[in-house]
């Protein structure tokens, strides 16, 4: 396809030598000159300037402008030219200049609707438009495309070269791909590849991500091919085409491709960071922390060093997919490399040491993210404190607590749950007790369940039954839904206070609130029991409660060392009866209350 660009231009068309024809011609934008087998000499005349620049052009393919008047020409045939699809067929029966000046286009429009032709005439004589539903004219180039916002359709359209430097064409390109102007910009490298000329890498890199960005997949993969190929591609390369496949057909498709291209020794030399970031980043959106870690694994193995998006990505994956080992990891080869991990990078990794019991890592990555002016956020900060809580800091877990109110943030439930779980570890139970009754008083926070059973395990490790009561009738005063834990614990704490009535009453109200006791409850019960040498009402609780061995065994055990020996005799007979096997300790008070009683029936 030859060009004629903006201008009024005299142009000498040669047809093998046989035939001249010579006008003026103005055309808005371009004038599109095609025949699907001649060769034709082209001189351009500009003003008072004269630009030869005569080249051998090859005119095929299809949308083209044919020109009545040239019947004389030899070789042309128009009765298979005027079949072509998308034809607009032009009759210059009128050579006059002037009837060209009329037709205006605005050179910063790059698109023009054809169903304004079909209303308005243009002054290019008798104008016939066939199949065509819109036009682009763009830097030269006519091409179709769909409304906007579809998919932009595109055509085999070249274009006639007058530039022949690849630096000067390839800068055309990049700025065409910049602009978003697709048509333009694939028709001028269809054109240097037409002509033998080659683009540089930026131009290409740059024509795929504009491409890419519009859609036009099946495009850009001809020119990865050609690149690829031509062994000019880079990491860039690769992450564009990859982003563009896992958009398209998804995370599998672009792994697969991944797989393929990392099996060519020279295309693994060509990925770098920027391309496993993409393939990290596509792991990270349907949270495959499998293929991520093994990317990550690739990435080394290749001799490649991540940056600070590779780690970034690696931690939110793990952490997100609770592997926080490998996010600790990450964490840490991330330091070596001495890159410096973002603030909700470090955030994650301190909840992740919490979960790992990681209470030193925590503390160190907390430090430094105060010695960087950053600002730890509630959830860290509640993160650390239970992490220092569980490992029995309850200083350090204080200390945090200060620097998260001067921090400004203002403590809620998770806050104090750590912090009464960190006084529990370290025994201080009273302070535990005294902080829990401050925040009923204060009511600034809701009290949840596992803090009233914190306070509950406190009390029953001081003996603090009636502090045990008044919190279970607060619980159930306030409409929580009160687990079974919460009453195996006040009646522990009412057998540690050898309060066995009490024990019996809490254990008639968990009946009647229908909850269902489970073993820790009855073994505590009955310990209560036999403590209060309550033995009537430890049998009824045996007969209401499934058989089982273990509360056999605490009853015979509770019996022998209160000195009820015929009751203890009498209940082992029972439990062997009903299939419980003895422990140990059961089997060795029998043989010992045996030897007692044949060496008195001796002595007799």
């Amino acid at each position: 396809m030859a060009l004629l660009l903006k201008g009024s231009v005299a142009v000498t068309l040669k047809c093998n030598g046989c035939y001249s024809y010579e006008d003026e011609l103005s055309a808005s934008k371009i004038l599109n000159l095609r025949n699907p087998c001649l060769f034709f000499n082209c001189s351009s005349y500009f003003g008072s300037e004269i630009k030869a620049n005569t080249k051998r052009a090859k005119l095929s393919g299809n949308n083209c402008v044919l020109l009545d008047g040239l019947h004389s020409l030899t070789g042309l045939r128009h009765s298979k030219m005027a079949t072509t699809n998308n034809l607009v067929r032009v009759s210059s029966t009128n050579r006059n200049v002037s009837s060209f000046k009329n037709v205006l286009v605005e050179n910063e429009k790059d698109n023009f609707d054809a169903e304004s032709m079909n209303q308005e005439s243009p002054p290019w004589g008798n104008v016939e438009i066939k199949g065509i539903s819109e036009l682009m004219c763009d830097g030269g180039s006519v091409a179709l495309i769909k409304p906007r916002g579809e998919v932009v359709k595109m055509t085999n359209t070249l274009c006639f070269l007058e530039e022949t430097d690849e630096e000067v064409l390839s800068n055309r390109i990049l700025k065409l791909s910049r602009s978003n102007k697709v048509v333009s910009a694939l028709s001028l490298y269809r054109s240097m590849e037409f002509s033998g000329l080659r683009a540089n890498l930026h131009a290409c890199n740059s024509l795929l991500s504009c491409l890419v960005r519009n859609q036009v997949l099946d495009e850009a993969l001809k020119i990865f091919e050609i690149l690829k190929e031509s062994e000019m591609t880079t990491g860039h390369t690769y992450s564009l085409i990859l982003k563009a496949i896992a958009n398209a057909w998804g995370c599998n498709a672009a792994l697969n491709m991944y797989e393929d291209l990392s099996g060519n020794s020279y295309i693994k030399k060509k990925f770098d960071a920027i391309a496993y970031n993409t393939m990290l980043s596509i792991c990270g959106k349907v949270n495959d922390w499998v293929q991520a870690e093994r990317i990550w694994r690739n990435l080394n193995d290749n001799g490649r060093t991540g940056t600070a998006l590779t780690y970034r990505l690696l931690v939110c994956i793990f952490v997100r997919c609770s592997q926080n080992e490998l996010a600790l990891d990450a964490y840490r080869e991330m330091i070596q490399n001495s890159l410096e991990p973002t603030d909700d990078m470090m955030q994650a990794i301190i909840g992740a040491c919490s979960k790992e019991g990681e209470w030193d890592m925590g503390l160190s990555v907390f430090h430094r993210m105060l010695n960087q002016g950053m600002k730890p956020n509630a959830v860290a900060c509640n993160a650390l404190i239970n992490s220092l809580g569980k490992a029995n800091k309850a200083n350090l877990a204080l200390k945090v607590y200060g620097i998260m109110k001067s921090l400004g943030h203002i403590p809620d439930a998770y806050t104090w749950n750590a912090i009464l779980g960190a006084l529990y570890k370290a025994e201080e139970h009273a302070d535990v007790l005294r902080l829990f009754q401050n925040l009923q008083a204060a009511k600034k926070s809701k009290i949840s369940l596992h803090m009233y059973n914190t306070a509950l395990m406190s009390c029953k490790r001081l003996g603090a039954w009636d502090r045990a009561l008044q919190l279970l009738w607060h619980m159930e005063s306030s409409g929580l839904p009160i687990s079974t834990v919460s009453y195996n614990l006040v009646i522990g704490t009412c057998e540690v206070a050898r309060r066995p009535k009490i024990a019996l009453q809490v254990y008639e109200r968990m009946l009647h609130q229908h909850h269902t006791p489970d073993l820790f409850t009855l073994l505590s019960l009955i310990r209560s029991c036999i403590w209060g040498s309550l033995w009537h009402e430890m049998e009824q609780v045996l007969k209401q409660v499934p058989q089982n061995a273990s509360l056999y065994n605490v009853s015979i055990q509770g019996m022998f060392l209160r000195g009820k020996i015929d009751s203890a005799k009498k209940l082992y007979k029972e439990m062997q009866e009903n299939g419980c096997e003895p422990d140990g300790k059961t089997r060795a008070l029998m043989l010992q209350y045996m030897r007692k009683h044949s060496v008195r029936r001796a002595r007799r």
